[in-house]
């Protein structure tokens, strides 16, 4: 469900102040891991977000969802990743519609992968309502005991200070609260290489979805409840 694009002006200031925020990103490895069996159990991992889980203007197969899959099976990983995400959702917007996601997903996935608050930030809304709709997200995951892995995004300091602190803190602060996984910042890998990203500056190509899924898909197996329990 691709619904609405993003303001290009505004997360063109996103993406060159994160970049004052930073000191710079590590080289993804360009070689592609050798297929391995894939064996065990499936394990279902929910992608539930907006645009960058949608997978705006690329093909159906070269959504982050569907890398994510096709990667995580190339590690040898019995995975499904169910696409839930649509442009232009804000955390309200998630909000409103995570139970009948939940509810109509058949099993209860054995991870959700939480994405939202761009929209929020680019919208001006203020962080103390992000931070509650995110809030009340985990907390309708948590009373499900479902695993979270939660991907925080950082605010442009032309908001202000006071904006950007609140808005940057609320990711590891309901990471720690919840006990949820956290990747600090989604956009890592790909803000400072605009070769890697669409003409609006604002979504990524499908080359720059194979990197944002190579920076992350670390945090996403060791988030998962079997990597888990092997660790322990």
């Amino acid at each position: 469900m691709r619904m609405r694009i993003w303001s290009t002006g505004a997360l063109a200031l996103l993406l060159a102040a994160c970049g004052n925020q930073s000191p710079g990103v590590a080289e993804p490895q360009a070689a592609l891991e050798e297929a391995l069996p894939v064996m065990g159990p499936e394990q279902t991992i929910l992608a539930f977000g907006d645009s960058l889980f949608a997978g705006y203007q690329v093909d159906e197969d070269d959504g982050y969802p569907e890398k994510l899959e096709a990667t995580l099976r190339g590690r040898g990983i019995n995975a499904r990743v169910i696409d839930a995400g649509v442009s232009g959702d804000t955390t309200a917007a998630g909000l409103a519609r995570l139970a009948f996601v939940l509810d109509n997903a058949g099993e209860a996935p054995d991870l959700v992968i939480v994405e939202l608050g761009g929209n929020d930030l680019l919208r001006g809304i203020s962080p103390d309502q992000t931070r509650a709709n995110l809030e009340s997200i985990l907390k309708e995951l948590s009373q499900r005991e479902l695993p979270v892995l939660l991907m925080g995004m950082r605010a442009p300091p032309n908001y202000g200070p006071e904006y950007q602190q609140a808005f940057d803190a609320l990711y590891p602060q309901l990471a720690k609260q919840f006990g949820a996984a956290l990747y600090p910042f989604f956009l890592e890998s790909i803000y400072e290489r605009p070769e890697l990203n669409m003409a609006d500056r604002i979504h990524p190509t499908a080359e720059g979805i194979e990197v944002r899924v190579s920076a992350t898909v670390d945090t996403v197996v060791a988030a998962l409840p079997e990597a888990e329990a092997e660790a322990e």
